[in-house]
């Protein structure tokens, strides 16, 4: 069965799930829905028996597809997934799911409802180090755990303004967040402070903070704090640290350190962990089996709060709590 696939978006992660997936037997990439005709031809050109669109609903109505890929950024979904949900077809969506919570927990609650089949692109999630660290950490207590995104400013409009991206902590550093829930658990409440040091006075339209940390406290009684920035000029770490009662985990998107009392032990990721989310998805939508998905929407919805409650913290200057 060779699965149909239409995107929505054409910017580079659109090209980049789309250059994965002609490497995978039994995919056909066939229709591409932009912000104009233009766009949507353009990349549609690039690819064999593929159809660009500059409407969801009209790309649905003209071409039967079995899964869709939206790769758009923060302030753009909504009409997308609903479109979706009312035909039935399961999508695969790159974070973060919105701006806000209210969205989507709306589209939540429709896919529910449809009991549709979803996947959200927290590809750390997919990581071999990330399975290692699960497994080695059955048996550890952890204390707490310290993340990190620091790194530059990425060079789109939208991004630097915070009815765009949502700010760099919802945008890019949920992917920290999301990783810290996977292993260390669910968040009960958030306390942040961001700023403004320079970013707004380098680039015009910047209306996100360039540096922020977060402290969690997590319901096992474990705490973390998240940091980052985007005022860096050339990319910085990324990673989340857990200390143990058998010492520091050091995970990153290059492999998992693990330091004990008298050894140390490293690990390289071998597979793309990209590849990995992509087959699992797709192997669900084949087959209904949703086992191999790590990331669903309603999963996604929950780290997607925690940024949200650290935006509304750093605004409000006081702990936000959640659920």
């Amino acid at each position: 069965m060779t699965l149909q696939i239409g995107f929505v978006g054409t910017g580079g992660f659109t090209k980049f799930h789309c250059n994965l997936l002609a490497k995978m037997d039994g995919v056909q990439v066939r229709a591409f829905c932009a912000t104009s005709q233009e766009k949507a031809d353009r990349l549609a050109a690039e690819w064999d028996g593929a159809t660009g669109y500059d409407s969801i609903h009209r790309m649905l109505d003209e071409t039967s597809l079995d899964a869709v890929y939206i790769c758009v950024p923060p302030m753009a979904h909504g009409e997308v997934e609903r479109a979706l949900i009312e035909r039935g077809i399961p999508f695969f969506v790159e974070k973060p799911v919105g701006l806000d919570l209210e969205l989507p927990t709306s589209i939540l609650q429709a896919v529910q409802e449809k009991k549709l089949i979803t996947s959200v692109g927290y590809h750390f999630r997919y990581m071999e180090s990330t399975q290692r660290a699960l497994a080695a950490l059955a048996d550890r207590t952890i204390g707490m755990g310290l993340g990190y995104w620091m790194g530059g400013m990425p060079r789109v409009a939208w991004w630097r303004k915070q009815d765009g991206s949502g700010g760099q902590f919802i945008e890019q550093t949920t992917h920290i967040v999301d990783l810290m829930r996977y292993v260390m658990g669910e968040a009960i409440e958030v306390y942040a402070a961001y700023g403004s040091r320079l970013m707004h006075t380098m680039e015009e339209g910047v209306t996100t903070p360039d540096v922020g940390t977060v402290t969690i406290k997590l319901a096992s009684g474990a705490v973390a704090t998240i940091s980052n920035t985007c005022m860096l000029p050339v990319g910085g770490p990324t990673g989340l640290h857990l200390y143990t009662d058998q010492g520091i985990m050091e995970l990153t998107s290059g492999g998992l350190k693990d330091t004990g009392k008298t050894t140390v032990c490293e690990y390289k990721n071998q597979n793309n962990p990209y590849v990995r989310a992509h087959e699992a998805f797709l192997h669900a939508v084949r087959t209904g089996d949703t086992s191999g998905i790590l990331s669903s929407y309603e999963d996604a919805v929950k780290s997607q709060a925690i940024a949200v409650a650290a935006l509304q913290s750093a605004e409000q200057g006081i702990p936000v709590r959640l659920g």
